[in-house]
């Protein structure tokens, strides 16, 4: 056999075990070089740019 509950989850636990679940806005700041939104921690998508070098070639 299987593991089966014994008891129903009650609504309280239930809620509980999913207050974590909820969606959030990514945190985003301003690129130095060129001050457009960027995640933190990643070369600028706009630019190209991460950590005062030129790290991607960007299209314009």
């Amino acid at each position: 056999m299987g593991a089966v509950p014994k008891r129903k989850v009650s609504k309280g636990r239930r809620n509980r075990r999913r207050s974590h679940h909820a969606l959030r806005l990514p945190h985003l700041v301003l690129c130095p070089h060129c001050h457009k939104p960027m995640l933190p921690h990643r070369v600028c998508p706009s630019c190209g740019m991460y950590r005062g070098r030129e790290v991607i070639e960007v299209e314009e």
